[in-house]
C-alpha cells in the first residue's frame, strides 16, 4: 500500500461534527466534509494486510483497498473509476451507511479501523467537486423496456444498470418525488436532498424515466404494465410497519416512525402537509426502537423543540466491545452511540410497554414495566421476564414506533399479481431474481426484507444483471461472487 507503516503512525480521526447547539437549530448535515489532506493521511493507513476482509464486509464488494490507495496518492479520478465499478451511489452509503466494511477491517483486529465510509465519501465528493462525473447515457439502445416499480435505492441501482447496457428503463413511484426513503425516510440531517436530487437528474440526463404519483396496482394498472413492458422489478421496500399490541395504543398521539418521519421532509422540502400533522413541539416524546429509524425519530423531535425525548430498546444494553460471540471480522452487535443520541435526551435498555393511558381520546403516560432475559435456549432464543415490582410510568404526549418492518405491503400490487410469498412474509425470488411469475424480479427490502441502504443497491445491481440476462440470453453486468 502507499505508506507501508501509516497505520502504526497514525491514528483514526475523523471530520469534526458541528457543535450540537448550532445543527439542533437547522436540519442541515451534522457532519463537516472531511478536507482532502485528512482524507489522504486517513488513507495511509490501509494495511498491505493480504487478505482484506473489507471487501467481504460490504455487501457491494467495494475495491477499498485500492481506491484508499489511490486517494493517499492524490489519484482522485482514478480512485472515483474504481468506486463506481461496485457501487452506483457513493455519496449515498459515504452518508448513511453504517459501514460494515471497517468492522472487517483487519487493523480492526487490534487497533482503530480505517475511516472507510470517509474516504468513499470524500472521493465521490471530490469527483464532484471537479465536475468529473457527467451524464453517460448508452451508445445503442436494446430496444427491450423496463418497469421498475419503487424508486428506493434498490430501484435506483437496478435502474441504473439496466439503462447502462441500453435498455429503456421507466421508474414508478407512488409518493410526490423520487427517491423512496433516501427522500422521505431518512431525515435531512443525515442525508440532504440536493444530494439525492443531483443523481436523478444525472440518471434523467442518461435516459431513465421517472413517473411519481404512480402507484402500481391502484393507479396505474399491472396488467398494463405486463403488456408494455418486457420485464417488471419489483422493489417497493418494506413498508409494513411493525405495531405494539398494547391496551391503549389507539389513542391519539402514538404513530408510526414512517408517520411521523415523512412529514418533517416534506416540511424542510416546502411541501405541504396533508392529512394530520404530527409534531414533537413543547411534548414529551418517547420513541421505542432502538435502531436508526428510531434514532432517526430521535433527532427529528430534539430539533422539533420536544420538551424531553426517550429512547426505549426492549433488548438488554449491548456491550461495548466485541464478545467471545461476535468475532472479527463479524459485524458485532455492540453499543453504538449516533449523532442523534448525543444531541441530548435519554437512552434505556430492557424496558416493555405494558399499556398506555389518557385523557379525552389523547396519550397522556405510558406505563412499562423492567424485564430480564434468561440463558440462550437450544433455539438461541433468551426468554423474557418481567422484572418483579419493577413497574413505572411516564409522561407520554407523543409516543413513536420504530419497532422493524414485517414486509411489503400486500394489498394491490402483490395480490393482483398472485404473487408467492417466502416464510417471512417477502416477495420470494429464486436465485436468478426471478419471482413465482416469469418476467417479475423483484430487489431489495421487498425481497430481501428490512436491511441496510448498500444492500439494497447490492440487491438492485444483482437483480439488473438477472433481468439482462433474461432479455438478451447473457449479461456484461458485474456480478458478485458468491
Amino acid at each position: 500500500m502507499g505508506k507501508v507503516t501509516g497505520f502504526m503512525e497514525i491514528k483514526r480521526e475523523l471530520a469534526p461534527r458541528r457543535p450540537v447547539e448550532e445543527r439542533l437549530r437547522d436540519w442541515s448535515q451534522v457532519y463537516h466534509d472531511p478536507d482532502d489532506k485528512l482524507v489522504r493521511s486517513q488513507g495511509a493507513r490501509c494495511m498491505d494486510c493480504g487478505i482484506p476482509f473489507c471487501h467481504t464486509g460490504c455487501p457491494l464488494g467495494n475495491i477499498i483497498p485500492d481506491w484508499n490507495d489511490l486517494a493517499y496518492h492524490d489519484r482522485w479520478q482514478e480512485a472515483i473509476a474504481v468506486l463506481h465499478k461496485t457501487n452506483n451511489f457513493p455519496e449515498f452509503t459515504g452518508w448513511v451507511c453504517p459501514a460494515p466494511c471497517e468492522a472487517s477491517c483487519v487493523l480492526g483486529i487490534n487497533d482503530s479501523p480505517v475511516t472507510i465510509k470517509q474516504i468513499e465519501l470524500s472521493v465521490i465528493s471530490h469527483a464532484f467537486r471537479e465536475g468529473w462525473i457527467k451524464p453517460e447515457p448508452p451508445k445503442v439502445r436494446t430496444g427491450k423496456k423496463v418497469a421498475v416499480i419503487g424508486s428506493g435505492p434498490a430501484g435506483l441501482a437496478c435502474a441504473a444498470q439496466l439503462n447502462k447496457v441500453g435498455h429503456s428503463v421507466t421508474v414508478f413511484e407512488r409518493a410526490d418525488r423520487i427517491g423512496g426513503l433516501l427522500t422521505y425516510g431518512i431525515p435531512d440531517f443525515k442525508l440532504e436532498k440536493w444530494i439525492v436530487k443531483r443523481r436523478l437528474d444525472l440518471m434523467a440526463e442518461e435516459g431513465v424515466v421517472f413517473k411519481t404519483k404512480a402507484n402500481v396496482g391502484e393507479n396505474v394498472s399491472v396488467e398494463e404494465l405486463r403488456s408494455a413492458f418486457d420485464a417488471l422489478v419489483l422493489a417497493g421496500g418494506a413498508t409494513q410497519a411493525r405495531d405494539l399490541q398494547a391496551p391503549g395504543r389507539d389513542l391519539d398521539g402514538i404513530h408510526f416512525a414512517m408517520e411521523y418521519l415523512p412529514q418533517q421532509n416534506r416540511r424542510v422540502a416546502g411541501e405541504t402537509i396533508t392529512g394530520k400533522e404530527i409534531t414533537a413541539k413543547d411534548k414529551h416524546v418517547i420513541v421505542l426502537g432502538g435502531g436508526d429509524t428510531g434514532s432517526d425519530c430521535h433527532g427529528t423531535a430534539l430539533r422539533q423543540g420536544a420538551l424531553s425525548v426517550r429512547s426505549w430498546e426492549l433488548l438488554p444494553k449491548p456491550p461495548a466491545e466485541r464478545t467471545d460471540s461476535m468475532p472479527w471480522p463479524y459485524w458485532p452487535m455492540i453499543l453504538r452511540t449516533s449523532s442523534s443520541h448525543e444531541e441530548g435526551g435519554s437512552r434505556d435498555w430492557s424496558v416493555n410497554t405494558k399499556h398506555f393511558s389518557g385523557a379525552n381520546g389523547k396519550v397522556q403516560t405510558l406505563h412499562a414495566v423492567r424485564v430480564e432475559f434468561g440463558a440462550p435456549e437450544a433455539s438461541g432464543r433468551r426468554p423474557m421476564s418481567e422484572v418483579p415490582g419493577s413497574e413505572f410510568e411516564v409522561k407520554a404526549d407523543l409516543v413513536l414506533l420504530a419497532l422493524g418492518f414485517l414486509g411489503p405491503q400486500r394489498s394491490g400490487l402483490i395480490e393482483q399479481l398472485g404473487l408467492k410469498l417466502d416464510p417471512r412474509g417477502n416477495v420470494f425470488a429464486d436465485q436468478n431474481y426471478m419471482t413465482s411469475i416469469p418476467g417479475v424480479f423483484s430487489a431489495g427490502d421487498m425481497r430481501r426484507g428490512q436491511s441496510l441502504v448498500v444492500w439494497a443497491i447490492t440487491e438492485g445491481r444483482q437483480a439488473a444483471r438477472c433481468v439482462d440476462t433474461y432479455l438478451m440470453g447473457s449479461s456484461d453486468l458485474p456480478q458478485l461472487p458468491s
